[in-house]
């Protein structure tokens, strides 16, 4: 009998053990009493990589049972340093089809930089104001963290390195293309000089062609003066 209970405990201890360790990255959330609210928050997807689509997971419950009315009277802002994002939360049930967790809410974005990130409710629910903070942070929820860590079999460079890549690259192909635009400004100056010079001499050679071409009908167009009239002399005439 004392052997049975042994391996009763023994068993029903492993199944605990094996139930904490399947629960861990489900307990990834800090859990806080606010007023009469039980708040449950983290990332909705433990570990968060930087530049994959993640999300504020807000479990909301009062009393033991979860709150499936909350309306946009209560906000959520993400803080990385001075920087801040406001961003509306959605509930993932919905009471018509039954589909979702009841009392989970989330607030969708793309986590860019590892790092503590901090998750700012406030606003009401009902009556009671709201103004919690809770952060990233070894007792809390993970903080976000660089995928190379879990990239196989080539690293991918993240937005943040590309970003910096483009802002070393940009100054020095600005500078090209300037000079190479002020080579060629200075190419369609002197074109555009030349250009001139033969519109200019053109007009001139079309003025010079019409006056000689004038001048040509005018000396076709003119009659030659006539000729003297030959004068006849009479006999008694010529005698004289």
């Amino acid at each position: 009998m004392k052997r049975t209970a042994a391996v009763m405990a023994a068993a029903l201890g492993l199944a605990a053990g094996l139930t904490l360790l399947t629960a861990g990255p489900a307990l990834a959330h800090e859990v806080r009493r606010v007023g009469a609210y039980q708040f449950i928050v983290g990332f909705g997807d433990e570990p968060p990589y930087a530049g994959l689509k993640n999300s504020v997971q807000l479990t909301l419950s009062k009393g033991g049972k979860p709150v499936t009315d909350l309306t946009d009277s209560l906000k959520v802002e993400v803080i990385v340093g001075t920087q801040k994002m406001l961003l509306p939360l959605e509930a993932t049930f919905d009471p018509d089809t039954g589909i979702g967790t009841p009392g989970d809410y989330r607030a969708w974005f793309i986590p860019t930089a590892p790092g503590k990130y901090t998750f700012h409710f406030f606003g009401s629910i009902g009556t009671p104001n709201i103004d919690q903070s809770f952060a990233s942070g070894p007792t809390t929820f993970n903080d976000v963290v660089d995928p190379a860590q879990v990239e196989f079999p080539a690293k991918v460079p993240s937005g943040a390195q590309i970003a910096a890549r483009l802002d070393r690259e940009v100054p020095r192909l600005t500078n090209a293309i300037q000079a190479v635009d002020g080579r060629s400004a200075d190419r369609a100056g002197s074109a555009r000089t030349l250009a001139l010079v033969g519109v200019v001499l053109g007009g001139l050679g079309l003025a010079l062609g019409g006056t000689a071409f004038v001048v040509a009908r005018r000396r076709v167009s003119t009659p030659p003066p006539p000729a003297p009239a030959e004068r006849h002399l009479t006999p008694e005439a010529e005698r004289s």
